[in-house]
């Protein structure tokens, strides 16, 4: 059962051509959301969600784009903001995860990682904002990790970034809460992977063993608390850090 109190919401959902963040478009979909899908290079994925949102019977439209680019940022607010006049919730979900050793990377390497992992919450958090401001109503839903707030060995940049993410959260909260806008950041355990990626989806599947549930995560779970956290039953949650990984210890 849908929990937002009222259809006709619109939510923005970077990185949300597949895995969590098309689980997460797709419940929105459901809530009566409209469907804002995002990513930066394959168009046809994104499309294909956007498609399958309308299927839930809202609106949804693509922008495609660097939410790591400040230019890029302001170009996808215009186009989102011009179709639907104001954006209600913001899931700050896409993320790059490149391996490499510290004493290897370049200042560009850790640059990327920044500018995509954390400049796009605050890009995308600043272009919406105020519209939400304006309405008295928003909910920010910003994306960590298990692994990265407990510590990458090879994942440096990914691990400043996301505690980056955490602290922008618990400021937004507090700034802007007396406005009738959480601010939440989800950290997910280890969810059940594309098997697009052998490498990876083996090393999720080593895990199981540390989760105490005994069970990987769906995308489909993680969907389940962005849905909860963008109701109004979820307005009381707010800079807060959630982990929704089957108990296992970080």
């Amino acid at each position: 059962m849908a929990l937002l109190a009222s259809a006709n919401k619109t939510a923005f959902i970077s990185g949300s051509a597949r895995n969590i963040g098309r689980a997460i478009a797709l419940r929105l979909a459901r809530d009566g959301c409209n469907i804002i899908v995002n990513g930066s290079r394959d168009r046809d994925a994104c499309e294909r969600v956007a498609a399958e949102a309308r299927e839930a019977g809202v609106d949804a439209m693509v922008v495609m784009g660097n939410v790591g680019s400040s230019a890029d940022v302001r170009r996808m607010a215009g186009e989102a903001l011009e179709r639907f006049g104001r954006v209600d919730i913001l899931v700050n979900n896409a993320a790059i995860r490149p391996q490499k050793k510290l004493l290897e990377m370049s200042d560009d390497d850790w640059d990327q990682v920044i500018s995509v992992d954390l400049n796009g919450a605050f890009y995308l958090s600043r272009a919406f904002l105020p519209g939400m401001v304006e309405a008295g109503w928003g909910r920010i839903v910003n994306m960590a990790g298990m692994n990265a707030i407990h510590g990458y060995a090879g994942r440096a940049p990914v691990s400043a970034a996301k505690h980056g993410v955490w602290g922008l959260t618990k400021a937004l909260g507090k700034e802007f809460a007396p406005a009738g806008i959480t601010t939440n950041v989800i950290s997910p355990g280890p969810i059940r992977p594309e098997e697009t990626d052998a490498e990876h989806a083996e090393h999720i599947r080593s895990q199981l063993s540390r989760i105490p549930v005994g069970r990987l995560g769906e995308a489909s779970d993680i969907a389940a608390m962005v849905s909860l956290l963008c109701s109004d039953e979820g307005g009381f949650v707010c800079s807060q850090m959630i982990a929704v990984n089957g108990g296992t210890e970080t």
